[in-house]
């Protein structure tokens, strides 16, 4: 393959899979045994990750009691994940969202097949995130698509099927939209800044976001596969709307993984990489995954509310001191993401460090970076990358550098 138009090998949808009955699962879903989930309830399964109620911020309005204040606060510091409930949105949107998409997985494979996508954008129904050939795959397919800038928004590239679905995620985004403005205001004064910081910091009116639909089918064999592997989010900050009926979600707190229960009609908030950056990791980007279920399928609907990609995201001056220096140098959205993109790449070279920490002129000099950079750093991408990615570019881009400096 030389270009990211095609995929590296034919594409098997693992619904298809799933649904011809197999016992046993393909080698390709084996996950190597450090990775494989424990599916036996551990000492502390009663364990959950906060539940907040977020009566009080509605609108320009923020009534939320200090308690409550102080709740999202640790969460952010200590979990990096909480569920909100009472946010506003209403309960029958969330459930038409979550039961179109639903309905659109179980659509006639020619019907979503139109849809396919592409290595290039990611953008359209999916059933990998690599392009590495012969890579150890999850056990799910998903649907991506953009819905901010407008630049980027297609609505060709949504599904007409099921009827209505273009106007349900129209009306889905716009609402979360507003909660996630809403949420990123209180953390930033939570932060002891302005409430409009963090927005700014993002690009003020000038953001990305994109709506990531997973689809786990059933597995026969959950003990040795994912749906979807570790990783932390790349972007700003998730706003996910689980399967309140099928648990699959976990989250790395002390070492272990803790099953998050979804509360009905919660969402499930994240700190994403950026907010981290951004908060000199007062806020943490954590760790997590998905597991699956031999008995029952699974959906969730991620939402991915981003930095404008071209402004370069570095700790806020209020975040940094004398006793807590910066540990991060700046780095667009754009970078970062091809920094992913670029991870364990022929790019690395014997060090592990990336040709784009090399100088822009090795970068522009390489045709084929050069490429990468045009077609996808523009792109908002759904790639995960590994939380150890965020510390690799404190280590990397920290130190002193001829082209860059703190």
């Amino acid at each position: 393959m030389n270009n990211l138009h095609d995929w590296p090998e034919p594409i098997i949808r693992v619904q298809s899979l799933s649904e011809s009955g197999l016992p046993i699962i393909p080698d390709r879903y084996i996950k190597s045994p450090p990775d494989r989930p424990s599916l036996n309830p551990p000492e502390n399964s009663d364990a959950n990750i906060p539940i907040i109620d977020l009566t009080g911020l509605s609108g320009d309005e923020n009534n939320l009691p200090v308690s409550t204040l102080d709740q999202i606060s640790l969460a952010c510091r200590d979990w990096g994940f909480f569920q909100v409930v009472n946010h506003g949105i209403s309960p029958e949107l969330m459930d038409r969202a979550r039961e179109t998409w639903r309905s659109f997985f179980h659509l006639p494979m020619e019907i979503k097949q139109a849809y396919a996508n592409s290595p290039k954008t990611y953008e359209g129904y999916g059933s990998r995130l690599g392009i590495e050939k012969g890579a150890i795959l999850d056990w799910s397919d998903y649907y991506f698509l953009h819905y901010l800038p407008s630049t980027l928004k297609d609505y060709n590239k949504w599904p007409s099927s099921p009827d209505s679905c273009r106007e349900v995620i129209d009306e889905y985004g716009k609402e979360l939209v507003k909660l996630c403005g809403r949420i990123m205001k209180v953390l930033s004064i939570n932060l002891g800044l302005r409430e409009d910081h963090l927005q700014n910091a993002f690009g003020g009116e000038n953001f990305g976001a994109c709506l990531r639909v997973n689809f786990y089918p059933k597995c026969p064999q959950p003990d040795l596969a994912l749906g979807l592997s570790s990783h932390s989010d790349p972007g700003g900050l998730t706003l996910l709307l689980p399967d309140h009926k099928v648990p699959g979600l976990q989250v790395r707190k002390d070492g272990k993984w803790i099953t998050v229960k979804p509360a009905r009609h919660a969402f499930i908030v994240n700190i994403g990489d950026q907010i981290q950056v951004l908060s000199n990791a007062n806020y943490k980007s954590v760790e997590h995954r998905v597991i699956v279920n031999s008995g029952m399928e699974r959906i969730s609907l991620a939402f991915f509310y981003n930095p404008k990609s071209d402004i370069p995201i570095k700790p806020v001056e209020e975040m940094v001191s004398a006793d807590k220096p910066a540990l991060y140098s700046p780095m667009t959205f754009d970078e970062y993401r091809l920094f992913i993109r670029l991870r364990a790449s022929p790019f690395l070279d014997s060090s592990g460090h990336s040709s784009y920490e090399r100088g822009e002129e090795e970068s522009n000099a390489n045709p084929i970076l050069r490429d990468l950079v045009g077609d996808l750093a523009r792109q908002i991408l759904p790639q995960p990358t590994h939380y150890l990615l965020l510390e690799r570019r404190q280590r990397v881009y920290h130190r002193p550098h001829p082209h860059r400096r703190l």
